[in-house]
């Protein structure tokens, strides 16, 4: 005995649902990167702030602290 479908759906159906599950997965995906780089940008900005108040309340000279920065490398 053969298997009956109560509610045969075509593969095109199926296509068409999937499709939409994965255009949905992508918008959210997109919306979660475009968190993810504004967060980024915000920490470094918050870094540079930071280092920017740091050199000003620093007694070193602007040729002192490049000097140092530059003997790191």
């Amino acid at each position: 005995m053969g298997r009956i479908k109560k509610n045969p759906v075509s593969i095109e159906e199926v296509i068409r649902v999937q499709e939409d599950a994965v255009a949905k997965a992508k918008a959210k995906y997109d919306a979660e990167v475009a968190k993810l780089k504004d967060l980024l940008a915000k920490r470094d900005e918050m870094k540079k702030k930071e280092l920017l108040e740091a050199v000003e309340k620093s007694n070193k000279t602007y040729e002192e602290i490049m000097e140092f920065l530059k003997a790191e490398e």
